[in-house]
């Protein structure tokens, strides 16, 4: 089932190309753990949702490329196009000569409306290139002007124009102490807008991308390239197809189906992914693992809220009643990928206690398998979460923003676009409401 995917910014735009770079290696992978029939079933699954075929029969990607300024689009495409593997469709970009200042109003109110009909024709072009059509993932960062800003009118455009698609937005959520001194405010303004308009919003943090970075893959000057490399490989991880078994049926994953599990309700949208193992690519050619030893491990950064395998609070314990001190889930989605995974035993993530009292006993987890391995990792587990991971940061983000507003700090940048401080309080109204049911599960 094709996506159809929207690179919005410049950190959007950088991610895009890594993800669809990722997934062609993937794809390439000659030690796939399956026959011949099965990895070309997967292989034609792979094109089918990520690619399609141009007229001269190379591999062009479902994607439309959106940036207030020329220099990611430009370098992304070139990267593409020197792989030799696959490319960016022509056409299919939009960007001008300025960007928006790190201000969302100007991404929000001007940029976005002045390239509406613009953006939404690559947009259609695109939908009409797909025989069935499963949603649209955008890839954009929180903390910027143009990922943010125009990000979020245009999710509201997608939603208005395409009211039966789904929509997920990856977010790159910014540094706890970043560069962009009104992070907080795009932050704050951007989740509000697509809390609106958006079926789920997967949230990547940038302080946990750098520690995996720094701890887990032994890279000593970290770059944005690496960061995006890991946001990629988590991202390929859960949309790469797998199967799943429907009494005597099996058919291939899509976004609905995620979405239908994972969002049952739509006051609780945020979605974080864990995946484990992780490696230098050093490293993983003396590594072994075992399904049991995965799974404990998976588990353990679930419920301790841990963002990797390596320094896992294992003094956390699941509990209930009035003492309650793991993170609490309201939908998981479990996918095992490589040799035996048909065999992996998962019933450790349906135990009731894992999941908020209201959720209806067996209903939590959602279990899907590739026996095809992933990136040349013999066994990889992702999991897909609806849980209180994003409670912490989101509070940040409110705090900051509150100390900032109070002071009317910056402010009149934002209503010079448009925007007013009516439309600052009714965001914080909006975002306080999600904290505190996320607190609440």
């Amino acid at each position: 089932m094709p996506l159809v995917t929207l690179q919005l910014g410049q950190c959007g735009n950088q991610i895009g190309g890594q993800l669809f770079s990722t997934i062609i290696e993937d794809a390439d992978c000659k030690h796939t753990g399956v026959t011949k029939k099965e990895n070309d079933n997967y292989l034609e699954a792979v094109n089918e949702r990520f690619f399609v075929e141009d007229k001269h029969g190379k591999l062009e990607a479902r994607a439309v490329m959106v940036d207030m300024e020329t220099k990611a689009i430009s370098k992304t495409r070139l990267d593409a196009k020197k792989s030799g593997k696959w490319h960016y469709p022509d056409k299919q970009q939009f960007c001008q000569k300025k960007g928006s200042g790190n201000n969302w109003a100007h991404g929000f109110c001007a940029h976005g409306p002045k390239a509406h009909d613009d953006i939404m024709a690559l947009v259609q072009s695109e939908v009409e290139k797909c025989d069935h059509f499963d949603g649209f993932l955008t890839l954009m960062s929180l903390a910027g002007g143009t990922g943010s800003g125009v990000g979020a009118y245009i999710t509201q455009c997608l939603r208005d124009e395409y009211p039966h698609s789904f929509i997920m937005n990856q977010v790159v959520w910014p540094y706890n102490t970043g560069e962009v001194i009104v992070q907080n405010y795009n932050a704050l303004l951007t989740l509000s807008q697509l809390y609106l308009y958006s079926d789920a919003l997967l949230i990547m943090e940038n302080d946990k991308i750098q520690k995996i970075c720094s701890q887990l893959l032994n890279i000593k000057h970290i770059s944005f390239q690496d960061m995006n490399t890991v946001i990629a490989h988590k991202l390929a991880s859960f949309l790469q197809p797998t199967v799943r078994t429907e009494g005597s049926h099996t058919r291939q994953n899509r976004l609905g189906d995620m979405l239908e599990h994972l969002v049952a309700h739509p006051d609780y949208k945020l979605l974080s992914l864990l995946n484990i193992p992780q490696m230098s690519e050093a490293a993983l050619q003396y590594s072994a693992y075992q399904w049991p030893g995965l799974l404990k491990h998976l588990r353990q950064m679930l419920i301790a809220n841990a963002p990797m395998e390596e320094g896992i609070d294992w003094n956390v314990r699941v509990s209930s009643g009035a003492i309650r001190n793991h993170n609490f889930s309201l939908a998981n989605l479990l996918l095992l990928r490589g040799k035996d995974c048909n065999m992996a035993d998962v019933s450790a993530f349906t135990e009731p206690k894992l999941y908020t009292d209201w959720i209806p006993s067996g209903c939590g987890l959602l279990e899907w398998k590739q026996p095809r391995m992933f990136c040349q990792y013999e066994k990889s587990a992702s999991l897909l979460s609806n849980s209180q991971t994003p409670v912490t940061p989101l509070n940040s983000v409110l705090e900051k923003s509150w100390s900032m507003f109070g002071a009317r700090a910056f402010v009149h940048q934002y209503i010079k676009f448009g925007l007013a401080e009516e439309d600052f309080l009714d965001s914080f109204a909006s975002l306080e409401q999600v904290l505190k049911n996320y607190k609440d599960l």
